[in-house]
């Protein structure tokens, strides 16, 4: 199988971000999602132009994670991860971006990783997921 790089075509390597290698054949959206969200501890879906993703972003790297980001505006077949993440929220009111993922399950947007991050429990559900070490 052949694999390719795929956050960050353009080279562009920003701190605390790590590549992912993912199988370039092609595959359906789902299974994308599925394979790249389960790729390692934290994945962060994002718009690079996106105030709220920018801030789930600042707060995992303040924290001490690096975890693996997507720009979807930047990746090929972005549009169809849009997709799919807006049906993996429903029918809510909350925007398909940013979609974390920890441990390889979803755990939502903005609010809720700011929620679990007040409330206490996001520190706790990193560590599970081996992406905190303290």
């Amino acid at each position: 199988m052949r694999f390719v790089e795929e956050l960050n075509p353009n080279g562009r390597v920003h701190p605390g971000y790590d590549r992912q290698l993912i199988p370039a054949e092609p595959m359906g959206a789902y299974e994308r999602v599925r394979r790249l969200a389960s790729g390692n501890a934290v994945v962060v879906f994002s718009l690079s132009g996106c105030c709220m993703c920018h801030v789930v972003k600042r707060l995992l790297l303040s924290l001490g994670v690096g975890p693996t980001i997507y720009e979807l505006d930047e990746e090929k077949g972005g549009k169809e991860i849009q997709s799919v993440l807006y049906q993996l929220v429903g029918h809510t009111q909350q925007q398909p971006v940013p979609a974390v993922f920890v441990g390889g399950k979803f755990i939502g947007g903005l609010q809720t990783v700011m929620t679990l991050h007040i409330n206490g429990t996001l520190v706790p559900l990193l560590k599970d997921a081996g992406a905190l070490w303290l």
